[in-house]
């Protein structure tokens, strides 16, 4: 997938996760998960971002790193509200696929960038 589909999926993504947390309940939980969620989300779609600036391998693998973290944090927050039963199951899902096949790529993406470094 090229760098600037990226961008914008990584974008869409933390949109959708955003608009999908202010469904959540009002409650201790929902507000904890809510921020932690609107946090790893956007940090993906930021971080992305910033790997596309960076100046070096090693600065693009760092920031790349980065990326892998937060987007699997996701995955582990849309895994535990469905454990929970918050929130439509099916928006959830299609969250949680998401963020996996874009920690999918970004894991990939690191390994290759490992690889090809000089």
């Amino acid at each position: 997938m090229r760098g600037e589909n990226l961008v914008a999926r990584t974008k869409s993504f933390a949109y959708e996760c955003v608009k999908f947390s202010e469904t959540l309940p009002h409650s201790y939980f929902g507000n904890h998960v809510k921020g932690q969620l609107i946090r790893c989300a956007t940090s993906v779609a930021a971080n992305y971002r910033a790997t596309r600036l960076a100046q070096t391998t090693a600065g693009f693998i760092s920031k790349l790193s980065i990326v892998v973290e937060e987007s699997d944090e996701c995955e582990f927050w849309l895994d535990f509200l469905l454990l929970f039963k918050f929130g439509n199951d099916d928006n959830i899902k299609d969250l949680l696929k998401e963020a996996h096949e874009l920690t999918s790529i970004f894991i990939a993406s690191r390994k290759t960038a490992q690889r090809n470094k000089v």
